[in-house]
């Protein structure tokens, strides 16, 4: 059993997130930093990546609107939110291939259709490394972050490579 540095709670060995507060465990099992890297993609939060503000539509939200929106404020992906609850995410792989070369036939379709349904999101307070797995693990590009259970932003593995240039370049000077 592996007992949550958070709150106490057993778990079973080999389990991502505490059963009781959802804290990742995967810290737990990480091997010990060996560079300043290394050890400031596992001590930093994400929130120090900044966050974008998150571009939300409705479900509803015709497709054609949607990729407009995308275009006009250069960004990888748009929240679809319902009564003020995250249902997924569309994003510009959706586009591609979702709706692929037959984007033009499906304009007056709801963006719904073809959004990622129930998306996966972490808090702001979790590890970059955290983010990195799990944008690994599911092959995702953009990831949703929440706040106090409030989409507050977005991040992309852009993002990340952001972060460790500067981790770097900062390493290099020092």
């Amino acid at each position: 059993m592996t007992s949550c540095p958070d709150c106490g709670h057993e778990n079973i060995d080999g389990v991502d997130e505490c059963e009781a507060c959802q804290q990742p465990l995967t810290r737990l099992s990480i091997p010990r930093p060996k560079t300043p890297i290394e050890k400031s993609i596992l001590r930093d939060r994400i929130d120090v990546l900044q966050p974008r503000e998150p571009l939300v539509v409705e479900p509803g939200a015709p497709v054609s609107m949607v990729l407009k929106l995308l275009v006009a404020h250069s960004v990888g992906c748009v929240i679809v939110v319902e009564d003020g609850e995250p249902v997924g995410i569309f994003s510009e792989r959706d586009a591609l291939v979702r709706l692929g070369p037959d984007a033009a036939k499906h304009g007056d379709r709801p963006i719904s259709d073809f959004m990622t349904p129930s998306p996966v999101m972490l808090e702001a307070d979790n590890a970059i490394a955290f983010a990195l797995q799990r944008m690994d693990a599911g092959g995702y590009r953009h990831l949703p972050i929440l706040n106090d259970g409030r989409v507050v932003g977005v991040i992309s593995v852009r993002d990340i490579l952001r972060y460790i240039t500067e981790q770097l370049l900062t390493a290099e000077t020092a």
